[in-house]
């Protein structure tokens, strides 16, 4: 991660989690245009709605190939949950298992693509490749209350060592 917009890049290990929120299931086009924005604007304003939430402050943001052969995937905008006693209408529960992430904060303003770019290159360099467990390709972990046009989070890629 050599550029100006290189982040800290780590490795962690997150014990699997049981999760409920929101699904959408479309193209990169579609996500370009937003579609996953609106999304994450939906679980806000009806996280409420989820009982257990053990942080209802912030949301995982859960990319799945839909299909390898596609351009297509699944994402799913969930928080954590300590119990599933009750999934709201049209909501989903999603179970992620203890997984190893190679990891990084985005910073409002800087270019997500640049992001992302900087982490697989670290993830290379330190002997590490992608484990898409399941089809999990990446995570992102947001603040409820920056869901914006710029927005910050944390990626969190699945690896393994090579």
């Amino acid at each position: 991660m050599r550029d100006k917009q290189a982040n800290e890049a780590k490795l962690l290990t997150k014990a699997g989690f049981t999760a409920i929120g929101l699904k959408w299931e479309g193209t990169f086009v579609g996500a370009a245009a937003g579609e996953i924005r609106n999304l994450q604007r939906e679980l806000r304003r009806r996280v409420h709605e989820i009982v257990d939430a053990l942080e209802p402050d912030r949301f995982f943001g859960l990319s799945y190939h839909a299909n390898p052969a596609s351009n297509g995937f699944i994402h799913y905008a969930v928080v954590e949950v300590t119990d599933v006693e009750k999934i709201p209408s049209g909501m989903e529960i999603v179970t992620v298992p203890e997984l190893t992430y190679a990891t990084c904060d985005h910073e409002k303003g800087q270019a997500i693509d640049r992001s992302y770019q900087n982490i697989y290159e670290w993830i290379q360099s330190q002997g590490y490749e992608e484990n898409p467990v399941g089809h999990l390709t990446h995570v992102e972990l947001y603040k409820m209350d920056k869901i914006e046009e710029e927005p910050e989070f944390t990626i969190l890629i699945p690896v393994k060592k090579s």
